[in-house]
């Protein structure tokens, strides 16, 4: 688990093709001590595993399923990823809960920036796009962010990033057309999909409107 809390902004140093996957070996620089054979980390956002630990240096097996959900697979030499190691129960949680489990992709359509801001504007999946609210929460490359505002309509959200967050991850460094990895929040997904199922109910919907049916 983590918090949308970026850590470091990583080096990728190799990307080796291998048999159905990428492996993805990036150095952690002082994230690296203590990360054991089989520990997580979120790398833009994605839950890996750690498959080999050389010094500083950490390798993460990057499957077809993985490469396609999110943009790791467009990573290169001197790519540069955001990096969060897994939380420890007690401490401090600054962002929101995240699993690493990457919803999809975001595409950046547009950027207003101006002196200590940049305002990002994100086209994100249909499917997705009724799961993020204003003032809500979202994680974009794993970076915990508060949606400024939302058009459905258009299927686009608004992100405001403060200086540090420009700073620090990739968000202050991407350009229009990049793609960004997006993870909604759990507990709202939940709750509007349990209200569209509770709704879609003939008979759970009579009870909520008093014994009213379509």
């Amino acid at each position: 688990m983590f918090t949308g809390i970026v850590q470091s902004l990583c080096p990728v140093v190799r990307v080796e093709p291998a048999q159905s996957l990428r492996r993805l070996v990036v150095d952690l620089g002082a994230l690296a001590d203590g990360v054991a054979l089989g520990a997580s980390v979120a790398v833009n956002g994605t839950c890996l595993t750690a498959t080999a630990v050389a010094g500083t240096l950490v390798s993460f097996d990057v499957i077809g399923e993985t490469l396609q959900r999110t943009n790791l697979g467009m990573l290169n030499e001197g790519s540069r990823v955001n990096v969060e190691r897994s939380f420890r129960v007690g401490d401090e949680v600054g962002g929101h809960i995240l699993s690493g489990h990457v919803s999809g992709v975001a595409v950046l359509r547009g950027v207003d920036q101006a002196e200590n801001r940049r305002d990002l504007h994100f086209s994100v999946p249909p499917e997705f796009a009724r799961y993020l609210l204003h003032k809500g929460f979202v994680a974009l490359d794993g970076a915990s962010l508060t949606i400024a505002a939302v058009d459905h309509g258009r299927g686009e959200i608004t992100v405001c990033l403060i200086p540090e967050t420009i700073a620090r991850t990739t968000l202050g460094r991407i350009v229009v057309g990049d793609r960004v990895n997006l993870e909604v929040d759990a507990q709202t997904q939940a709750i509007v999909d349990t209200v569209e199922r509770v709704m879609a109910d003939p008979a759970w919907r009579a009870r909520l409107t008093g014994g009213a049916t379509d």
